[in-house]
């Protein structure tokens, strides 16, 4: 058992919902082991402007339903300067924090590693982000409630549509993953999803999504129609993808960016008790002498992983749902 007296965390990265869930975790599970709990301010800028504040349960009162995060979070890029990890871990060393736990997507986890080679203490990572994509943890914090959030906007969405028998392309975020707009598309009843895992998609390969609409024409004549697409699939953004088939099939076609509504709202049960679960178990590990793993969740056991291995997109969306929705697409 590692004998830590004085613990740091922070939230780096895009928010997401169940972040503050998160830090209570770690500030009570902290607590029960007698260790002092320093919360730094905006993320890794913190380390560099030495923003912190010394956290105490009153901190976490009343927080676990609230969105956001009570430490603020920001992206660093002095962290990705010359001697920039360097100069972080001596921040640390000076306040001698003993661990450091990270709430964040991949991102930050390959700015712990960065870290981890100067800081004489031990790091652990606590996934969080709507995306869903880091490997290592089934789920992620904040996942449930973006699509939960996406899904209320959706339903709206397909209100309008079915009223002026229009076709609505949704754009969800994701970057470079699909899980969020493979849920929500099929969850919403889309007609359509476009995302990285089904390949890529060029103006010219317009006609794949051209087809299926087409077809739900000849059987359905005029109707709404509803296309959920994950950011970055289309050169251009999913307006550009709106305009071309509008042109393309001579029908108006319209594009509704739901941005970083997703990010916000309160969240829902399944992510403050993953929160919860994960920011506990991180502390736990800390304690039994983890370094370097991400305390993540796989068939609703808490586990550890490799930090170094959380960014290697291993983890895919669901073949099944993947399978399923190309086939009635092509139908």
């Amino acid at each position: 058992m590692t004998q830590i007296k004085r613990l740091a965390v922070l939230t780096s990265g895009g928010d997401a919902p169940g972040m503050n869930a998160a830090i209570r975790a770690v500030l009570l599970t902290s607590a029960s082991y007698n260790i002092q709990v320093l919360g730094f301010e905006h993320g890794f800028n913190g380390l560099f402007e030495q923003d912190f504040q010394t956290l105490h349960p009153k901190h976490v009162e009343n927080i676990i339903q609230r969105g956001g995060t009570i430490l603020k979070s920001a992206r660093c890029p002095a962290l990705q300067q010359p001697g920039g990890p360097a100069q972080a871990a001596a921040c640390l060393h000076q306040l001698q924090i003993d661990a450091l736990v990270i709430i964040g997507g991949d991102g930050s986890f390959r700015g712990a590693l960065a870290l981890a080679e100067h800081y004489k203490g031990q790091i652990i990572g606590v996934p969080g982000t709507i995306d869903n994509d880091v490997d290592g943890s089934d789920f992620t914090i904040g996942f449930a409630t973006a699509l939960d959030t996406a899904l209320d906007a959706i339903d709206k969405i397909r209100d309008t549509a079915d009223a002026f028998e229009r076709i609505f392309l949704v754009e969800l975020m994701g970057r470079h993953s699909g899980y969020l707009s493979l849920a929500a598309g099929i969850a919403a009843g889309a007609e359509q999803i476009i995302c990285p895992e089904f390949g890529p998609l060029t103006p010219a390969d317009l006609s794949s999504v051209i087809k299926p609409i087409q077809h739900a024409q000849l059987l359905r004549g005029k109707s709404s129609y509803l296309i959920i697409v994950a950011e970055n699939s289309y050169p251009g953004g999913t307006s550009a993808l709106a305009d071309d088939l509008t042109k393309a099939i001579g029908v108006e076609c319209r594009a509704v960016i739901l941005g970083h509504i997703q990010r916000g709202g309160s969240p829902v049960g399944a992510d403050r008790i993953l929160a919860t679960k994960l920011g506990a178990f991180a502390v736990e590990q800390l304690v039994q002498g983890a370094h370097l793993m991400m305390a993540g969740e796989v068939n609703a056991q808490a586990v550890l992983y490799p930090l170094s291995q959380t960014g290697d997109r291993k983890k895919a969306i669901d073949p099944y749902l993947v399978r399923w929705q190309q086939q009635v697409c092509s139908d």
